[in-house]
C-alpha cells in the first residue's frame, strides 16, 4: 500500500509542478497575498476530484466523446487569451503593478478565476481524469494512489501560495510586477495559441 501511495504522490507532483495557467495564478495570488488559502484549498480539492473521477471511470467516457474535449479546448483558449490581454495591460500601466494600488480583489471572483483556470484547462483533464486514472488502475490499490496523488496536489499548491508570501518584499517595485504581468501574459496567450492548434 505504501509503494501505491508513493507512486501517486511522485506522479502526480510530476505533472502538477511544470507551469502551466493555473500555477501562474496561484503563485500570483501568492505574492499578492490575497486569498491564498481558499485558491490552493479549490485547486487541491479540484486536483483531489477529478483524480477520484479518473480513477471511477471517467477518463473512458470522456475517451468516448471527444467533442467534449474540443469544446473545453476552445472555451479554455479564448478565457486565457482574455486574462493574457488583462496582464498585459496591467504591465503596460505601472500604476496599477502593486497590490496596494491595484486594489484587493473579492474573494468570489477570485474563486471563479481559479475555477476557470481549473476547469477550462484541458490539460487538466489529459493528467489527472485520464493519465493519473489510467496510471491508477494499474496499481494493486489504486485509491491509495489516488490518495497519495492528490496528497501531492495540496502540497504542491500550499507550498507555491505560501511560499511566494515570503518573496513579496523583494517584489514591491513596480518594475519587478511588470515584469511578472508581462510574462504571465506571453505565458497565457501561448498556451491558448498550442490549444487552439492542438
Amino acid at each position: 500500500m505504501i509503494a501505491s501511495a508513493v507512486a501517486g504522490f511522485s506522479s502526480s507532483f510530476a505533472l502538477i509542478v511544470a507551469i502551466g495557467a493555473q500555477n501562474a495564478f496561484v503563485l500570483k495570488q501568492g505574492l499578492r497575498r490575497e486569498h491564498v488559502l481558499p485558491v490552493v484549498a479549490v485547486c487541491a480539492a479540484s486536483d483531489a476530484l477529478l483524480i477520484a473521477a479518473g480513477i471511477a471511470g471517467l477518463g473512458a467516457l470522456v475517451q468516448a466523446h471527444p467533442d467534449v474535449v474540443t469544446a473545453v479546448r476552445w472555451a479554455g483558449a479564448a478565457f486565457l487569451a482574455g486574462y493574457a490581454f488583462l496582464a498585459a495591460k496591467r504591465a503596460w500601466r505601472p500604476g496599477e503593478l502593486t497590490a496596494a494600488q491595484a486594489g484587493p480583489s473579492r474573494l468570489g471572483a477570485t474563486l471563479l478565476t481559479c475555477l476557470a483556470f481549473t476547469y477550462l484547462n484541458p490539460h487538466v483533464y489529459i493528467d489527472t481524469v485520464l493519465l493519473l486514472g489510467a496510471i491508477a488502475n494499474q496499481q494493486p490499490h489504486r485509491w491509495v494512489f489516488g490518495a497519495g496523488a492528490a496528497t501531492a496536489s495540496l502540497v504542491w499548491f500550499t507550498a507555491l501560495g505560501l511560499g511566494a508570501r515570503k518573496l513579496a518584499p523583494m517584489l514591491a517595485r513596480r518594475v519587478v510586477w511588470r515584469v511578472i504581468d508581462a510574462a504571465i501574459a506571453t505565458m497565457m496567450l501561448g498556451i491558448s495559441v498550442t490549444l487552439v492548434r492542438a
